[in-house]
């Protein structure tokens, strides 16, 4: 059957098409009568879908992450789209063009990694360029860092993107050890690349994005110290200060206690690093969601977004506006 995208669902419209099952549970209305609601997704986004009828049939037909062909129809409910499912089944792997539901990262990875490494080679310090280059030498760590997500949602929310985030990281900290030169510019290039690890084992893509056990019971950033630990353990030579300094970098990078952070930022690398972090997620994120945004005729978009406010995204004037433009202005 033709793929429906998630993006282009709309209130009254016919549902037949395949998606990815990221939530299912089994619920019971305020009369006690079962129902299963669900979370569908597919690469252009997440819906909530309701089966009302036959939900202990549908129980044990599929688990999350099975993809289920879907035949229903769009509703509104509280002001949001939701798929009101007649039928669905289990779909085969084969049945599924697996390009439909993870989007790639638009840069070349390849390219993305020869910057990590050429930056990683200038590294001065020799314990911090070691550590660097035993992550970046490890074929296993290396295969799943430059799959890996970013996140869930909300910032570089597909495959590569933790690649691509971790090096915009590193490019605007090495940017602003030039206007700054007490920053320590080998330990901060060192904790931008570093500061993220963990996500390769907090995160799960195989179908859809979803958090790990260990990404549920941990988090990246304790996951992320862990593997830094055991890496440095293998080198009996690295300083202990520097140890503490780069983990401290790491740990922190989430900035305050009350965003998941076990420390605040102490040092100015690892304030510099939170704030460079936190730069890069926020603008990929604005950017996520203008382009989830650019069928509607408005230049804003609704509140429902990570920033909670409706944000302003111009639309490109068109191409008789240019040529006017050009005629009255011409260069």
């Amino acid at each position: 059957m033709p793929k429906q995208m998630i993006s282009e669902l709309e209130p009254g419209r016919e549902v037949k098409s395949v998606f990815v099952v990221a939530r299912k549970e089994l619920r019971k209305t305020k009369a006690g009568a079962p129902y299963l609601a669900l979370e569908l997704a597919d690469k252009s986004g997440k819906v909530d879908a309701r089966v009302w009828d036959d939900a202990l049939r549908y129980k044990d037909a599929f688990a999350e992450q099975d993809y289920v062909a879907v035949s229903g129809r769009v509703e509104k409910y509280r002001e949001q789209v939701q798929v009101v499912v007649n039928s669905l089944r289990r779909c085969t792997d084969d049945e599924v063009d697996v390009s439909d539901f993870l989007r790639v990262v638009g840069t070349d990875r390849a390219e993305l990694e020869g910057e990590l490494r050429q930056a990683a080679e200038e590294v001065g310090n020799l314990h911090l360029k070691g550590l660097l280059l035993a992550f970046l030498n490890d074929p296993e760590f290396m295969r799943l860092f430059t799959a890996a997500p970013a996140a869930k949602n909300y910032h570089h929310p597909y495959i590569g993107g933790l690649l691509e985030h971790t090096a915009s990281t590193v490019r605007i900290c090495r940017l602003l050890c030039n206007l700054y030169p007490d920053i320590d510019r080998d330990l901060l290039v060192a904790a931008a690349m570093l500061h993220d690890i963990g996500k390769v084992h907090e995160l799960a893509y195989e179908k859809a994005i979803d958090y790990t056990d260990a990404g549920r019971f941990l988090g990246h950033l304790l996951l992320s110290d862990q593997m830094l630990r055991e890496k440095i353990a293998g080198m009996p030579s690295f300083p202990p200060e520097l140890a503490l300094r780069l983990r401290h970098a790491v740990l922190s990078h989430h900035g305050e206690l009350e965003w998941g952070s076990p420390k605040r930022p102490k040092t100015l690398e690892a304030i510099v690093l939170h704030h460079v972090d936190n730069l890069d997620a926020k603008v990929n994120s604005f950017r996520e969601i203008v382009e989830r945004s650019l069928e509607s005729e408005s230049p804003w978009t609704d509140v429902k977004n990570l920033f909670k406010r409706p944000l302003y995204a111009p639309r490109p004037l068109s191409g008789e506006v240019e040529m006017e433009l050009e005629e009255e202005f011409p260069r």
